[in-house]
């Protein structure tokens, strides 16, 4: 059987319809905080358990059986999230998984800027450490996140971010069925995939250029000192390390952390992956 984690979130939820795509409702499980609100995937077949990244034994219950687990990563940084991650992968590896995949980010690496990463390469040294096979999956960068960090400038005209360096923004769509395509075909890769990317890499100056041709108004790409940026997520409301860590992302695409396009994830889903624009132009139709 295999188990997805996280099935009711952005990306899990994703994962496991194009997963039913390809196999038995019969061969998948998944593990989620409240079974509740899974009762849809419950009424198709999937096999629905509590679990939860604090809780060993309600992963143990939840993982029983499972030939595969997928490890979608939390939506958090730091010290707890490893913790978490770890006590997942230690679980699936407890339950007999003869593999086991996780939801990682092509700049993982130790000495990123960005924690995130850095939490990643040390999720990574622990799926090595487990002797289990597994595969980690280099995802691109969240081109949702652009959307996020332009957000009140599409609508002001100015987006007013950090200096920035081009990033291969990607949707999550496309990371969700190249993670299915890689379950079904079991040990397609063994440790870190490739990047799984879009097919250019962009700056903020070059997405407000793109919204400027989309909206038929000049949307404005200033840069803010890094300092200014961070004390204005303070001043409104962002705890400290929450505006560090948001600030690393930009530090770190300085860098050319996430530069990199790469053709895997076209190879796995057979298409060229979402562009910017169209991401970009269905967030504008959506208003």
């Amino acid at each position: 059987m295999i188990i997805v984690t996280g099935a009711t979130g952005q990306l899990g939820s994703q994962i496991v319809e194009r997963l039913l795509d390809r196999v038995p409702a019969e061969r998948v499980g998944v593990s989620v905080r409240d079974p509740e609100k899974a009762r849809s995937l419950a009424d198709r077949g999937v096999r629905v358990r509590q679990g939860s990244f604090t809780d060993p034994a309600g992963l143990a219950h939840a993982f029983e059986g499972a030939t595969q687990v997928l490890v979608v990563s939390v939506d958090k940084m730091g010290a707890e999230a490893v913790r978490q991650h770890r006590t997942a992968i230690d679980a699936a590896a407890a339950a007999g998984a003869r593999r086991i995949l996780y939801t990682s980010h092509m700049g993982a690496s130790p000495t990123s800027r960005f924690e995130a990463c850095r939490d990643h390469a040390a999720d990574e040294e622990a799926l090595r450490a487990t002797g289990v096979p597994y595969t980690s999956l280099r995802n691109g960068f969240y081109a949702t996140s652009a959307l996020q960090f332009l957000g009140h400038g599409l609508e002001s005209g100015e987006a007013v971010l950090p200096a920035d360096g081009a990033v291969s923004w990607t949707a999550h769509a496309d990371l969700a069925e190249a993670a299915a395509v890689i379950l079904a075909d079991e040990g397609r890769f063994e440790g870190p995939t490739p990047p799984l990317t879009g097919a250019e890499s962009l700056t903020f100056a070059d997405i407000a250029a793109l919204a400027t041709e989309l909206t038929g108004r000049t949307i404005t790409r200033t840069t803010a000192p890094d300092d200014k940026f961070r004390a204005q997520l303070v001043d409104n409301g962002a705890p400290a390390d929450l505006a560090d860590q948001l600030l690393g992302i930009f530090e770190a695409s300085r860098e050319g952390e996430f530069a990199t396009v790469d053709p895997t994830l076209a190879e796995l889903i057979g298409r060229e992956p979402v562009s910017m624009r169209t991401l970009l132009r269905e967030r504008l139709s959506d208003g």
